[in-house]
């Protein structure tokens, strides 16, 4: 494919995955992250076998988060790397990262758990009506959904797209099963910082979108 002077890499790639995919199944909206995650991995399986699954209120709520401010906690810096940095910026959105913090590891010693466990215990606070991005640490997910059972966790989206073979799979499970918490998630073991930081890029354009129609 010639990409046309004028025309943007990115636009091109766009264009190119709207010509393989053809018609699917997403909404408008959903379309938007999905296409997205898509241009970050080159893997068209998440409208397939590792399809890409949507709460009904979680890109609404996600937009919400947003546009009120609310911070954004993710499980690993890979995440973060992922972002245009920009975003966060002009909507005043926090991004928190415990992982490398020394009292996170002190923490997971003494409780016994993974540092990835004990990093989203200390961000309870900022989960608050905040957006819960994991794209990493299965066991980080599983202690966000544990947090949200004991009603100690309310934020108003979770994407939770860890990759992996052990507990990843489970746990996106799990989290398709709280229809008290919107998520966007996957089946089976495929996700990674790439896609989880695609999908809050993707949100982000939403805002941008609604912002300046």
């Amino acid at each position: 494919m010639q990409v046309k002077k004028g025309q943007s890499i990115e636009d091109a790639s766009m264009q190119m995955i709207e010509d393989e995919v053809g018609d699917h199944q997403y909404s408008n909206m959903e379309w938007q992250i999905v296409r997205r995650i898509i241009h970050s991995t080159a893997d068209f399986d998440y409208i397939n076998n590792n399809k890409i699954i949507f709460h009904k209120d979680a890109i609404r709520n996600g937009i919400c988060a947003i546009k009120n401010h609310h911070s954004i906690i993710v499980d690993v810096n890979g995440v973060i790397g992922g972002l245009n940095k920009q975003n966060p910026i002009d909507f005043e959105n926090d991004i928190v990262c415990n992982i490398s913090r020394s009292d996170v590891a002190e923490l997971a010693r003494k409780e016994g758990k993974t540092r990835s466990q004990a990093a989203m215990r200390m961000a309870v606070k900022d989960m608050q009506d905040g957006i819960v991005a994991i794209g990493n640490a299965p066991t980080a997910l599983q202690e966000v959904i544990q947090m949200i059972k004991e009603g100690i966790a309310r934020p108003a989206l979770v994407v939770g797209i860890p990759v992996g073979f052990i507990c990843a799979a489970e746990s996106k499970e799990e989290l398709r099963s709280l229809d008290s918490t919107p998520f966007i998630t996957n089946i089976g073991r495929k996700g990674g910082s790439p896609s989880a930081s695609a999908i809050i890029n993707a949100l982000y354009k939403l805002v941008r979108a609604e912002s300046f129609p």
